[in-house]
């Protein structure tokens, strides 16, 4: 609703875009008020007349990330026409994602609050969902390549789904850390050499002989 039942003199699609960004480069509890209304180009009054408060602010700003700058992952988890294919080329779309000119590095919804903040639990958990939500869409992606006997039925979908995700969320801190596109395109690979064993339909034969001796 417009403040005082005036019409608006901005454009609050815009002013979100604006806002995405600050909370992208700065995070939830890094970006100040003033932070946000300098870049929307709003004062205070206008803010919390068209969005309500800082945290709803925020999570429209994570839902229009998800929509358009983050969603490249989701696009290409969705297109690879195996499931092998689609892990890895969600992994290297990621690792382009995270590293793009003129864009703050990393993914929002990874690095948007840090982890077990008491003051903003709210939103932490509003991004704790998201990233599980992702976690689900790569084992759905995963049970449908099993579907199509891409995978064996004895693999452990669930711990590969969380195996892939982790991958995914720790090049998003990497890339935070400074990490290249080259780098993060070469964990990408790496982490698509594990997919034979992990996709095994049994663990490999243990020798039961403590690690580092040799067995007999």
């Amino acid at each position: 609703m417009a403040e005082r039942g005036r019409p608006r003199s901005f454009d609050r699609a815009q002013a979100l875009q604006k806002a995405m960004e600050v909370f992208w480069s700065k995070g939830y509890e890094g970006a100040s008020l003033t932070d946000l209304t300098v870049a929307m180009g709003i004062n205070s009054p206008s803010l919390y007349g068209a969005f309500g408060s800082k945290e709803s602010l925020f999570r429209e700003a994570v839902e229009l990330y998800r929509d358009t700058e983050g969603g490249s992952a989701r696009r290409a988890l969705l297109a690879g026409p195996s499931a092998r294919d689609a892990i890895q080329a969600m992994l290297l779309a990621s690792a382009e994602r995270f590293t793009a000119p003129g864009a703050p590095p990393g993914c929002m919804i990874v690095l948007g609050a840090p982890a077990g903040s008491v003051n903003h639990a709210s939103v932490g958990d509003f991004l704790g969902d998201h990233r599980r939500e992702m976690q689900s869409r790569i084992l759905a992606r995963l049970h449908a390549g099993a579907s199509q006997g891409e995978l064996p039925a004895g693999a452990d979908l669930k711990s590969l789904a969380a195996f892939y995700a982790t991958v995914l969320h720790g090049m998003s801190i990497q890339a935070r850390d400074g990490a290249t596109r080259k780098t993060l395109q070469a964990v990408a690979r790496q982490a698509m050499c594990a997919w034979d064993a992990l996709t095994a339909d049994s663990p490999p034969p243990s020798s039961g002989a403590p690690p580092g001796r040799a067995r007999s």
